[in-house]
Parts: C-alpha cells; sequence; structure tokens
C-alpha cells in the first residue's frame, strides 16, 4: 500500500456520529474508544480547563496559535506544578497557508553573571532548589510573540480564561493534590528552609495547612489573578520591567536570591537587565530539524533542544529493520523490537552527553554530523565488523552492545579518548504539553515546562508564580576540555545567556501527496524529561511502523533507555510479556519496576480527507475536544 494511504488508513478514527451543528463541542476523555472526527478544530491538553479554555478560543473564530496560547496560559493555572509563567518552553507552528513550519525557542535563558563553575560543589538536590538554578523565565514573553505574529488575538484575551481560572478557582484534582502532598512531605520542593518568606510562599498558597487540600476543594489563586491582569493591562512588560508599577519584575529578582541554608553563593544571579533583555530580544525563531523515516518526513525541535536530534538519530539507526514483520521476529513489544530500540536509545544519549546543547552559545557543535546518514550509519550498522574503539558499532536483534561511548561526528574528527560522561540534565518530569489543529488546518504543538516538579519550590512571594530550576539542566560541573586524549566540547555547561539542554521534542509528521506536496498528519509531544525523547520516539513508531491508530499509539506500554551505560536501567510500563522481558533480562538489559512514562496530547488530519482527531493520555487528565464548522447562514 502507498505510504500515503498507509498513513491516512493508520490514523483513521473509528465510525462515530459526528456532533450536530450547534452542539457543545464533545469532549473525549482518554481512553481506548474510538475518537470522533471533526473538521473545525481539535485540542488535545493534560489537564480538562486548559482544553476547554482552547476550544472555545477556536469555536470564537481563533486560530490554533490563539488556542496554543491560551490553553498554555491555562495550564499555568491548573497545572502549576508542572508550567507557568515562571518557566519557558518550546513550540512548532504549521502555516496551512503557506506550508511553512516554524519552530519557535522561549527556553529560559542564563544571566549575564552566570559562569560554568558557579554551582560549584552543590549536589543537584540543593543547587536545584536555591535560587541559582533559576533561568530568566522566557514563557510570557515567548507566547506573547506567537500571538502577535501568528495569532489573531490581543494577548488580554488570550490570557481571559487563565485570570478567570486563577480568580475564580477550580477543582482540584487527584494529580494536582497528588504533587501538593509529594512537595510538602519531607525532601519535596514545597518542604524547605521554613521561615524563608521565597519558600513559604507556595506552601502558604498551595498548602496551608501543611497537606494538599481536601477532594473537591476549590482552589482560588488571588495574587496569580492581580499578575496576569497586569499583564493583560500593560503588556509582558508588567512582567520582565522593574519599573513597572505591579512590582512582579522587582520581586522576581527578589526571590530567586533565595538560597539553601548556610549557602549563599547559591543565591540566583538574575538582575533587572536581564528581565529587560528578554522582553526586548524575544524568542527565537528556528528551523526545524527534518529528516525522512519509510518515506514519511519528520519535523521536530533543533537544539538547544536534544530531542530532535536523538529522534533523527534513533529513527535512522532503526530503519534498516523490519519492525512491522512479526514473521521476521519483529512487530510492536516483541523482544527484537524492544532490542533495537533500546540500543539505539543508548547511542543517543551517550552522543547527547558529548554534542548536544546550546548551538547559540557553542555554534561550532556538530549538529549536522550528528544526522549525517554516513556518520549514522557508521555508529549504528558496521556490521559485521564493528569497532566500539572507532565509535563503530553492530545494532542487531539478539545482542546488546557490550559498551556504548559517545561518537565523533566532526568532519575533521581524529582518535580521542573520552573522559567520562557528565551528569545528564532533564532532572524533572514536570512538564506539560498541547496539540491542537484548527479549522484552516493551521497546526501548533508546544511543550512548557518548569523542570521539576514545583520547579526551585520558590514561588514569587505576592505574585502567585513559582520560578523554575532550569539551569541544572546545565552540566553541574563544567566538562570542556582540550586535553591530549580527552577531547570534550563542554556542549552543555553553563554560559553567559546561554539555554539549558533540552529533551522536550514537539514534532510534526507529514505524508507526500501524489504531487509530491507535503501534508501533515499528526503533531505530537510530550512531558517527561529525557523520557520526552524515548515516548516520541516510539510514538512515531507505533504511527509508521506499527499502523496504530492514534489513541492505540498513545496507550500502548512505553520503555526508555536513557544512559548509554553497560549497567543503566530501563524504565518500562506494565503491559509488556514476561517472557519477552526474561528474553531481554537475558541479553543483560536491566528494568525498572513498572511505572507511567510521559503523557503524550496529539492531533491528527487524515491528508485525502481533511478529518480531524485527537488523542490524549489516561496516564494524566488528557483531554481531547473537537469541534464542527458553524452551520452556513
Amino acid at each position: 500500500m502507498p505510504l500515503l494511504a498507509a498513513v491516512a488508513a493508520s490514523l483513521a478514527v473509528g465510525a462515530c456520529s459526528l456532533a450536530e451543528p450547534g452542539a457543545p463541542p464533545p469532549v473525549v476523555r482518554t481512553a481506548s474508544a474510538p475518537n470522533p472526527a471533526f473538521t473545525g478544530g481539535v485540542v488535545a491538553t493534560s489537564e480538562p480547563e486548559a482544553a476547554t479554555a482552547a476550544a472555545a478560543v477556536l469555536d470564537a473564530g481563533g486560530n490554533a496559535i490563539d488556542a496554543a496560547v491560551a490553553a498554555l496560559l491555562a495550564l499555568a493555572v491548573v497545572e502549576p506544578q508542572s508550567s507557568g509563567i515562571g518557566g519557558g518552553g518550546f513550540m512548532m507552528i504549521h502555516l496551512a497557508d503557506s506550508g511553512e513550519t516554524i519552530a519557535i525557542d522561549f527556553r529560559e535563558t542564563a544571566p549575564a553573571a552566570a559562569s560554568p563553575a558557579m554551582f560549584g560543589d552543590a549536589d543537584f538536590a540543593i543547587a536545584s532548589t536555591s535560587g541559582i538554578a533559576v533561568g530568566v523565565p522566557s514563557a510570557l514573553a515567548g507566547l506573547a510573540a506567537a500571538l502577535e505574529r501568528w495569532g489573531t488575538m490581543s494577548l488580554a484575551a488570550a490570557l481571559e480564561p487563565a485570570i478567570r481560572l486563577a480568580a475564580d478557582g477550580f477543582v482540584v484534582g487527584p494529580r494536582l493534590g497528588d504533587s501538593i502532598e509529594a512537595g510538602v512531605r519531607a525532601g519535596g520542593r514545597l518542604a524547605h528552609e521554613p521561615g524563608n518568606p521565597a519558600y513559604d510562599e507556595a506552601r502558604r498558597v498551595f498548602a496551608p495547612q501543611g497537606r494538599p487540600p481536601a477532594a473537591g476543594t476549590r482552589l482560588v489563586q488571588p495574587q496569580l489573578a492581580a499578575t496576569l491582569k497586569a499583564v493583560a493591562a500593560r503588556g509582558v512588560g508588567a512582567f520582565y520591567d522593574c519599573a513597572d508599577e505591579s512590582g512582579v519584575a522587582r520581586a522576581l529578582i527578589a526571590a530567586q536570591r533565595a538560597h539553601r541554608r548556610g549557602r549563599p553563593e547559591l543565591a540566583g544571579r538574575m538582575t533587572c537587565a536581564d528581565l529587560a533583555a528578554t522582553a526586548a530580544v524575544g524568542p527565537t525563531l528556528r528551523a526545524p530539524l527534518t529528516g525522512d523515516y519509510r518515506g514519511a518526513v519528520v519535523r521536530t525541535m533543533p537544539p538547544p533542544s536534544s530531542g530532535g536530534l536523538c529522534l533523527m538519530q534513533m529513527l535512522a539507526m532503526v530503519e534498516r529493520f523490519p519492525l512491522d514483520d512479526g514473521a521476521a521476529g519483529f512487530g510492536f513489544g516483541a523482544a527484537d523490537t524492544l532490542n533495537v530500540m533500546m540500543d539505539a536509545m543508548r547511542l543517543c544519549f551517550a552522543d547527547r552527553a558529548r554534542w548536544m546543547g546550546d548551538t547559540d552559545g557553542r555554534p561550532d557543535l556538530p549538529v549536522s554530523g550528528l544526522i549525517d546518514p554516513a556518520y549514522v550509519g557508521r555508529r549504528a550498522a558496521s556490521c559485521p565488523d564493528p569497532d566500539p574503539a572507532d565509535d563503530a558499532y553492530c545494532l542487531l536483534p539478539g545482542q546488546r552492545l557490550a559498551m556504548v561511548r559517545a561518537g565523533d561526528p566532526r568532519p575533521e574528527a581524529g582518535q580521542w579518548r573520552p573522559a567520562a560522561l557528565p551528569r545528564d540534565g532533564d532532572g524533572g518530569n514536570e512538564t506539560t504539553h498541547v496539540s491542537i489543529v484548527d479549522r484552516w488546518g493551521n497546526i501548533v504543538t508546544a511543550t512548557a515546562t518548569i523542570e521539576s516538579l514545583w520547579g526551585s519550590g520558590l514561588m514569587v512571594p505576592g505574585h502567585g508564580f513559582v520560578l523554575n530550576n532550569q539551569l541544572t539542566d546545565f552540566n553541574l560541573r563544567p566538562t570542556a576540555s582540550a586535553a591530549d586524549g580527552t577531547f570534550d566540547p563542554g556542549a552543555n555547561d553553563v554560559g553567559p545567556g546561554r539555554r539549558p539542554r533540552s529533551s522536550m521534542a514537539p514534532t510534526i509528521l507529514f505524508v507526500r501527496d501524489a504531487a509530491g506536496r507535503e501534508r501533515p498528519v499528526a503533531a505530537y509531544g510530550s512531558p517527561g524529561g529525557a523520557t520526552i525523547i524515548t515516548t516520541v520516539f516510539a510514538i512515531t513508531l507505533n504511527l509508521i511502523d506499527h499502523g496504530m491508530t492514534l489513541q492505540a499509539a498513545i496507550d500502548a506500554p512505553r520503555l526508555s533507555l536513557t544512559g548509554a551505560a553497560a549497567a543503566a536501567t530501563t524504565a518500562i510500563e506494565a503491559g509488556f510479556a514476561a517472557a519477552t522481558l526474561s528474553r531481554l533480562a537475558a541479553l543483560g538489559y536491566r528494568f525498572a519496576a513498572p511505572a507511567p512514562i510521559g503523557s503524550v496530547q496529539a492531533v491528527t488530519v487524515d491528508p485525502l480527507t481533511g478529518r480531524q482527531a485527537g488523542g490524549a493520555d489516561a496516564r494524566r487528565r488528557g483531554t481531547v475536544i473537537g469541534l464542527q464548522p458553524a452551520p452556513a447562514p
């Protein structure tokens, strides 16, 4: 079957009656039941209140960019443990009229006073809960810029749902309640430094009695509402300008100077000038990474995210295997399929630790070399003559690579021996994702974060938002070295104005029609720290190789191996056959106890009919809302 038809069939939705014109848009909560098809737009988010906000924007005539901004701002209120105006993120936009796809980078940046050794001897737990971990928040600047350039509504209008949710409150669901409980537990990010206002503030807002709200409690956040109202009234300057009457920026700078007891050197280094520069410069527009996989076109996030580079590497590594062929020993969940997937993950994460980082701060990083077919072929398809000492491996089912180290993708590469790989960043799984398509076919897929659960644990007193701890996604200790035999570029070392390496990978999948034109068919992404990379990889294989419907691709069990070391443990979900895992364990793979991985929110468009559908993840409170176009007058 031609790829176009095969992908269209695999993304087709089950036969369901469509909503009558004028009826309320149906809500499809995550489940294995088939989703209806729509033509007026589809929203998929991790919380129902955010989905409702975005759907209302689409229903009122807004486009996908408008709806995505409204959804992300609503999530800042109802999912404060995962994202918010104190953080940042990435957005991919596909414009139906021009066919253009744009990557928007509103990742947090290191302040001008940042330095490679600024964390000193602090471990991750101490550094990531001190002000020194707080990157300059870029979320509001990025969302406002996206609206101004591609949206149809004002920032004030996009803020209205979030303001209502903060001022009037919303019912606390189980996930937020559990997150608050985890935060206030001993060692949690809401449990540190009693008596320090910047640490006390989040406890006062979310756990005033020292425990999470009771089930059914309505959480009202008047101070956050006031902050959002100030931004609605005066624009992003209310957040980024220390002279603004709201006092938000001044309070933010004061809050990030907090530090764990006895460690004043871990106070934040951000200044009013850093905030002003972020507002003045705005987000960075980037060309998506683009590659082919089995005839489909994959567009995903470039650096400073490592997610897109790893996705491209891993797809290229497994493309030579018939992953859809059960008769050949492959197929979804088969030992041979999982075997090659896990070793592709190990090879990617070895390269990630050595070569991936912010290419604005380090323009010499070998981005094109990392996904060059010759390099990837040498890394993973050097059969029958592998030579790990020369970065060449033989990736084959039925065997496990004994050891994996970073390769050298530079054109001038010579022999070198790396020192021990640095600690990978992305210690936090608390991120969020939205995917939206509108009635005109514009698509947005966006991931936003404050990094760890409750970010740094610091809330700006009087203003209601949590500050990120993104700077601990940099190497805690600088790794740059030019010593003979141990070259390391320090790709993810801290530097003034640099962005920490991320794993976030909003992705759009295209197929080519008979005329060679690219048609978007799916947009997706996930939270999950470093497991974002492996989750997006799995979804791509599920859709293309395993022919799953969208919801089945999301519901299917996942595994994630995010370390290159021989002793690295694979995170895994329940649902894989015990005999399969036993066979893989015999090869040397180690598995953690089953636990949920990621939370995918996705939309699809049938390239033949234009019908739209969505899928959301039961691993959180994922929600899909679809709309039909209004009837003609």
